[in-house]
């Protein structure tokens, strides 16, 4: 409740704005069940998300205006974009380091050398 997320990926799979059955309708619904704010970054599948989830949500420019001030990253599509980001400038503007990654698209071990919290999600 009272947490600000960050959203990285609307769409089912990269390189589509496809948004039938994405996960990330069932994490922004139960996020916003428990009182979160939600600030989402696709490369393509924005207006999809728009005609899905309205204004109930915060549409960011670009992957890093979308994590400014959260206190967590959540990565629901695994686009290329998201892959290398400048983890430092990351680390800078977030609230806190923290990030769920539901795509696995990066090294536990590394992102914990960073210093960020990290939640490979499904990753044995």
């Amino acid at each position: 409740k009272g947490k600000r997320i960050g959203l990285w990926g609307l769409a089912f799979k990269p390189r589509t704005n496809d948004m039938r059955e994405a996960p990330a309708i069932r994490i922004v619904n139960a996020m916003l069940a428990d009182g979160a704010t939600i600030t989402a970054y696709d490369p393509e599948a924005v207006d999809t998300a728009k005609a899905i989830l309205g204004d109930r949500i915060q549409y960011a420019a670009n992957n890093y205006s979308c994590i400014e001030g959260v206190d967590a990253l959540v990565i629901a599509t695994e686009w290329q974009v998201f892959r290398n980001p400048n983890f430092e400038r990351m680390r800078a503007i977030m609230r806190q380091p923290v990030v769920f990654d539901g795509r696995n698209i990066f090294d536990v071990a590394h992102m914990r050398q960073l210093g960020f919290t990290y939640y490979s999600i499904g990753r044995l």
